[in-house]
């Protein structure tokens, strides 16, 4: 589980990156079965939505896990990358404040990220 952390937080490094907003990375594997962990991110628009996609599915293949399913990619408002222990969620501001994941899966355990990393 722990190269499954690693490469959430690789993820997390990447959306933050391309100037992902709010990026949020829950570890998830004590109230549900769906993955380990559940990577949330806001986009500023449809077109920054798929640039985060994108660049978050090249960054995580890279790392050796491959995407499994990739849903709402044409609407562009919250696109879903399916990587098994794996989930990145990435909305638009909207979409984000109506589907409230973070309330959602509360019970979930909140993982720091170091978002100084790379920062001068």
């Amino acid at each position: 589980m722990a190269m499954t952390k690693q490469i959430a937080m690789k993820a997390a490094a990447a959306l933050e990156s391309k100037k992902g907003m709010a990026v949020r990375l829950l570890e998830v594997t004590e109230v549900t079965t769906l993955a380990d962990y559940f990577l949330i991110c806001t986009g500023t628009s449809n077109t920054h939505v798929k640039t985060l996609c994108d660049y978050v599915e090249q960054v995580v293949e890279e790392n050796g896990e491959k995407l499994l399913h990739r849903e709402g990619h044409r609407s562009g408002t919250w696109v879903l990358l399916d990587f098994g222990s794996l989930v990145v969620h990435v909305f638009t501001e909207e979409a984000r404040a109506f589907y409230d994941l973070e309330r959602l899966w509360n019970d979930a355990t909140p993982i720091a990220l170091d978002t100084a990393e790379g920062n001068d």
